[in-house]
Parts: structure tokens; C-alpha cells; sequence
């Protein structure tokens, strides 16, 4: 029961914000786009259903741990392309990728701590 509980919390962040990312892609697409990636409008809205997919999947107990997988996949360039704090001029900017990107790092855990359970 508290195991279920737990990847329904986590998986909240993941259904919002992917569906954001997937509806309105804005400014992430600039970040895609200087990544190299290709085609960064349609990774980007990948990316977002992907998170929406994976998120539900866990949230909802349907393959749980497929559904963690699934948002590894998705949160780990979502961390080191547009949490790249390292690549920040300002020091505000830089301190808030940060936090963005250490987030993502504790939500990395959790995912994995749903892949081995």
C-alpha cells in the first residue's frame, strides 16, 4: 500500500510536466535545437508524452517498473540538457539550474528505486 502510494507522489511531476513540455514546448526547443538534437520540436513532445505515458504507468500500478524505465529514458537528457547549470553565465541562472538539475538527480533515485523493487 505505501509502496503504491509512493510512485502515485512520484509520479505526479512527470504527467505535469511532461504534458507541458508535450502541449507547449517553448523555450525548451531552443535548448534541444543547441544540444544537436534533432528535429527539437518533435523530441521535445516525445519526451513530454513520453513522461506522460511512463508517469501514468507507474502512477497507476500498470507495469510500474516499466513505466519508471520509461521516465529514466526521458529524464535523463531532460537533466543534462536543459539543467545544465555548468554552461550558465549568470549566477541566479546558474543556481537555478542547479536546483533543477539535483532535483532531477533525487528523482532519478526514486525512478530506480521503483526499477528494483
Amino acid at each position: 500500500m505505501l509502496r503504491s502510494l509512493a510512485r502515485l507522489l512520484l509520479s505526479g511531476i512527470f504527467i505535469t510536466g511532461g504534458a507541458d513540455a508535450f502541449l507547449h514546448p517553448g523555450g525548451r526547443v531552443n535548448k534541444v535545437s543547441e544540444a544537436g538534437i534533432p528535429q527539437p520540436k518533435q523530441s521535445v513532445e516525445l519526451n513530454g508524452l513520453a513522461m506522460v505515458v511512463g508517469g501514468t504507468m507507474m502512477g497507476v500500478g500498470l507495469a510500474p517498473r516499466l513505466g519508471a524505465l520509461i521516465l529514466l529514458g526521458s529524464l535523463l537528457p531532460t537533466t543534462f540538457v536543459g539543467h545544465a547549470f555548468w554552461r550558465e553565465e549568470g549566477e541566479a541562472a546558474r543556481k537555478t539550474q542547479a536546483t533543477q538539475f539535483y532535483k532531477n538527480l533525487g528523482l532519478l533515485g526514486g525512478l530506480l528505486l521503483v526499477i528494483t523493487e
